[in-house]
């Protein structure tokens, strides 16, 4: 059976639930329609968190995207629902949603939203020489 769209997000247990680690998901083909004129926006939708107890599963999350493409979407709104629904699923320690909308009418808009559990604190990066 062919696969279908989805909103259905899906996850799995964190291997290292013990430690803070960032998994960084690019996602090239991002389609949704212009809420205003029906016509195709094209996005890379860039996904980086630190997980707590869970992660996203990628096929689930492969048909999630999907579900976008016949949907009219403002480009903030759509950015923002998504930030909202992975949080939801998998309660991350840190999550950042970037939209980067392909050129509309001569206008680029990159879009980012984030979310911090209020008890979490990003630990130093170190720099190596």
């Amino acid at each position: 059976m062919p696969s279908k769209p989805s909103k259905i997000l899906e996850t799995f247990e964190s291997p290292n639930p013990g430690s803070d680690y960032t998994i960084r998901i690019d996602i090239p083909e991002f389609t949704c329609l212009c809420p205003k004129t029906g016509q195709p926006d094209f996005a890379t939708i860039k996904i980086a968190y630190v997980p707590d107890q869970k992660c996203i599963e990628l096929k689930s999350l492969k048909m999630y995207i999907w579900s976008f493409r016949d949907e009219g979407a403002f480009h903030e709104k759509v950015t923002n629902d998504m930030l909202a629904d992975f949080v939801a699923v998998c309660e991350p320690r840190f999550m950042r949603v970037t939209g980067e909308f392909n050129v509309r009418g001569g206008i680029y808009t990159t879009v980012v939203a984030e979310h911090k559990k209020d008890d979490w604190q990003a630990p130093v990066l170190v720099q190596l020489p």
